[in-house]
């Protein structure tokens, strides 16, 4: 009998907010499930691929392990969940979460993992780094770099040991770390069993769930967004703000390959207090690292003004940018022009460094 398990799972709190991302699938066997965690090969993970939808039971746990909270959710058809809840209990505070699925079995709760959940800490320090080309030197241009991504190991590619000093270093100074990539959904082990190796401690991984193309009414994307990571990248990263409340210090870490430099400076542009929401939304949506259809134009704009309402709230958020470069592109980077002059002037405020 196929049994749920939990793809992944993220829970922050912070402040009176609980956020939870989370995704169900199946497997055929507890079996297939332990051979496939022994493995750090991303083509093992392309069962992921399957549509389904679950019904989730969050039970919240406080330090004498009463339950203080408990609620069930649905998932969409893929068996993903992005959940919001009050966090502010009479019973104290949440220290742990008990996930159950509850919908496979009739009148039987499967138990998923406990998990503690992060909680953002005052005065908040977020930083957000890209992984392919950033962390580990990754290649995907040609069928063959395409067939060793899916079938070996990213301890396969180099490292890219200065970005790993540069995430580390402030990790060290109390930043409370994400990772996002657009990665395929399916790349979640092998980079969790990278993280391990490299004794990087980061829980909230974000990758681009593939399954989102195929969908005709549940996907967020279309195949322009396959090579085109603005809209992406972009709606990721307001995501993971609107879930940790504005920080004081926020630091990003890209590349210099694709589109990191506009998409991190746009955010950058969306946290300062003076920000126009429509303004930012109306000059970007053309451009040719997002050209937005209907329903991500309608998602952006939304989620513009949600950041701005919150951004108003706030101390100013003090924003660094670090991209890294070459030294074939480094000068290029410097001095490319956005066709925004607004950030073009933001450019000169980016540090790119050269990791060869």
């Amino acid at each position: 009998m196929d049994r749920p398990y939990l793809v992944n799972f993220s829970a922050i709190i912070s402040e009176n907010q609980l956020s939870i991302r989370a995704s169900i699938t199946d497997s055929k066997t507890s079996i297939q499930q332990t051979e496939k965690s022994l493995h750090s090969r991303p083509i093992q993970s392309l069962g992921l691929f399957s549509k389904e939808s679950y019904r989730l039971k969050i039970v919240a746990l406080n330090t004498k392990n009463e339950t203080i909270f408990k609620r069930e959710y649905d998932s969409d058809s893929f068996g993903r969940f992005e959940i919001k809840a009050n966090a502010k209990f009479q019973g104290g505070q949440i220290e742990k979460l008990v996930a159950f699925e509850t919908s496979k079995i009739n009148g039987l709760d499967l138990y998923l993992g406990s998990f503690l959940p992060l909680v953002i800490k005052n005065p908040k320090k977020i930083i957000i780094s890209d992984f392919d080309k950033t962390l580990v030197d990754t290649r995907y241009s040609t069928p063959k770099e395409m067939y060793y991504s899916l079938n070996k190991p990213l301890s396969y590619f180099p490292s890219v040991s200065k970005s790993i000093k540069l995430l580390n270093s402030f990790v060290e100074k109390g930043y409370q770390p994400f990772i996002l990539s657009a990665s395929p959904h399916f790349y979640e082990d092998a980079i969790r069993d990278w993280f391990y190796a490299n004794q990087i401690f980061i829980s909230n991984l974000y990758l681009k769930d593939y399954r989102d193309f195929i969908s005709i009414f549940d996907g967020k994307m279309t195949t322009k967004d396959l090579k085109k990571q603005g809209f992406y990248k972009l709606n990721q990263l307001v995501d993971i703000l609107l879930m940790t409340k504005i920080p004081e210090n926020l630091v990003l870490i890209g590349d210099g390959f694709e589109s990191d430099p506009f998409i991190y400076i746009t955010l950058k542009q969306l946290l300062q207090k003076s920000a126009d929401p429509w303004k930012i939304w109306n000059t970007i949506k053309h451009h040719n690292i997002f050209n937005l259809t209907s329903k991500q134009d309608s998602q952006f704009i939304t989620k513009f003004y949600l950041l701005n309402q919150m951004v108003k709230k706030y101390d100013p958020c003090d924003c660094q940018i670090h991209i890294r470069a070459t030294q074939k592109n480094i000068d290029y980077l410097k001095t490319q022009h956005f066709n925004i002059e607004s950030a073009n002037q933001m450019n000169d405020e980016v540090n790119y460094y050269v990791s060869e």
